[in-house]
């Protein structure tokens, strides 16, 4: 009997929202989404990688950007360079706020990508993944915490461990109420995630409080299988599941139509990886150590970014 493709969970998923969405509408932006609460995928990465294929994704955004993550980096600068734009949106917005009517954003990203001062003066946007991930900030003076380093060791020392989590949920910086300047700015969506072991397969299970189900969750998917499959082989196991949990679950009433054009598609064998055997550690992987093979996508489908309650709806 012949297995339902598991692009299938995705698309369905975009059916659900479709048929059963209830209506909201974004305070700060005005934007309205259709949105359920609480779904759930689950990608066997020994039958592919979970690189949609309805549509095409942005592969090297991919890479560049988990690597971002997984360096500790916190200046978007760093991708601008590499020709990924998919966070300009964003230093670009608080700049415009301090300083209304001075530059485009066409030369705002281009003075990113040649000005180093103007650069590490306003590409930076601290309190975000990579900075959580390797250096979560203590109380103590100059003390932090490498939450994803942690990590791979305790799954290399202990793989019965039921605590192998990494958090990117920091109240301090995240609620309206808070007094603190960052307050509020950088809505993290991706919030949570943790590692099991089980029968020698390492899996990893995303909680996503906010996810855009067309730009975002396509792009959320791939980094995350891609991270699992690193870090297997960082600590010595065959990959097993990629679990994708949702918390709201959301279409953009301006990406309905990109949708229902996503939905005629029917979709195509995913692609394989090879992750270079060099690759022994976390702070080994670079982009360039990794290859997408035999990746057949449908076109690109294009849609607006909307910029308010995440920094995970991107461009595509």
């Amino acid at each position: 009997m012949q297995t339902k493709h598991p692009e299938y969970q995705y698309l369905d998923l975009l059916k659900q929202i479709l048929d059963k969405g209830f209506r909201k509408v974004d305070r700060g932006t005005g934007d309205a989404s259709y949105s359920i609460f609480g779904p759930q995928m689950r990608f066997d990465l020994s039958e592919g990688f979970p690189l949609l294929t309805t549509k095409k994704v942005f592969w090297k955004g991919v890479v560049e950007e988990l690597y971002w993550f997984m360096s500790g980096q916190s200046n978007v600068s760093y991708l601008t360079r590499k020709g990924v734009h998919i966070w300009d949106d964003y230093p670009y917005k608080i700049y415009s706020k301090k300083y209304p009517n001075q530059l485009a954003k066409e030369q705002f990203v281009e003075k990113l990508k040649t000005d180093d001062a103007f650069a590490k003066e306003h590409g930076e946007l601290p309190k975000i993944y990579g900075e959580l991930w390797r250096r979560w900030p203590t109380r103590t003076p100059g003390r932090t915490v490498d939450q994803l380093g942690w990590a791979v060791q305790e799954l290399k020392d202990d793989p019965n461990a039921h605590n192998l989590i990494v958090n990117s949920w920091n109240p301090e910086y995240l609620y309206t109420m808070a007094t603190n300047e960052d307050a509020a700015r950088y809505p993290i969506c991706h919030n949570m995630y943790q590692f099991n072991v089980i029968d020698d397969k390492l899996s990893l299970h995303l909680y996503q409080r906010s996810a855009d189900m067309f730009l975002g969750v396509p792009f959320n998917i791939a980094s995350y299988a891609l991270l699992t499959m690193i870090l297997a082989q960082v600590t010595g196991y065959k990959p097993g599941e990629f679990i994708h949990s949702f918390g709201d679950t959301h279409i953009y009433e301006k990406h309905l139509d990109a949708v229902k054009e996503q939905l005629q598609r029917t979709p195509n064998a995913f692609p394989r990886i090879e992750l270079d055997p060099s690759v022994k550690s976390i702070d080994d992987f670079k982009p360039e150590l990794v290859k997408l093979i035999d990746y057949k996508p449908h076109d690109m489908i294009k849609a607006e970014l909307s910029v308010s309650g995440g920094l995970y709806e991107k461009k595509q």
